[in-house]
């Protein structure tokens, strides 16, 4: 029978370095052998994920309740393709996930927090999320930090409280550190 792929989620708040992890990770577990893609969320490939972006880049408006909505259908819509890949024994890195969506949506405090997670439920189950941290003052020098709707300093620290309210046991929480050995086996 074959095994199934992993499930790795990649979080934390804007500019913290998870696409940058991302990569590192696929290469590093592709160096091992292993079969693994990654996947990013918004997906703005997608007629949905393209309304995201203009949302995101600010050139649209939406209700809050409508955006959260849509950011999870963009989620949704990968699902068949997330199975296939998972049942085929493929790992997936995933570039952020449905504790994004609850983490930004309920940090905008017009939203109820169960609420946020409702659209959500029954996604995949990440096998191990890895929560990256960086300090608020370390975020906003990240170059292109603020380019984007919610990449202001007092906001990422809201969905950094809120990213606390999230985390469960499959979670592990990572200070940002370029040194990919370390990060993920504990090695120099």
């Amino acid at each position: 029978m074959l095994r199934r792929g992993a499930l790795i989620v990649l979080e934390g708040c804007d500019r913290v370095g998870k696409s940058t992890h991302a990569k590192l990770l696929y290469e590093a577990l592709k160096e091992e052998g292993l079969k693994v893609e990654t996947i990013q969320f918004p997906d703005r490939s997608t007629v949905i994920g393209n309304i995201i972006g203009k949302y995101l880049e600010g050139s649209q408006e939406l209700e809050d309740h409508a955006i959260h909505l849509l950011f999870s259908a963009n989620r949704w819509e990968q699902v068949p393709k997330m199975l296939r890949l998972l049942n085929s024994g493929v790992s997936l890195i995933v570039d952020r996930y449905a504790y994004s969506g609850v983490a930004f949506s309920y940090a905008k405090k017009g939203l109820n927090f169960s609420w946020c997670k409702q659209s959500d439920v029954g996604l995949p189950k990440p096998d191990l999320v890895l929560y990256l941290d960086l300090s608020p003052e370390a975020m906003a020098a990240r170059s292109g930090f603020g380019e984007e709707r919610y990449e202001k300093e007092e906001f990422q620290n809201e969905v950094r409280k809120v990213y606390g309210l999230l985390r469960e046991d499959n979670w592990k929480i990572i200070v940002y550190s370029t040194n990919i050995p370390c990060i993920f086996w504990g090695t120099n």
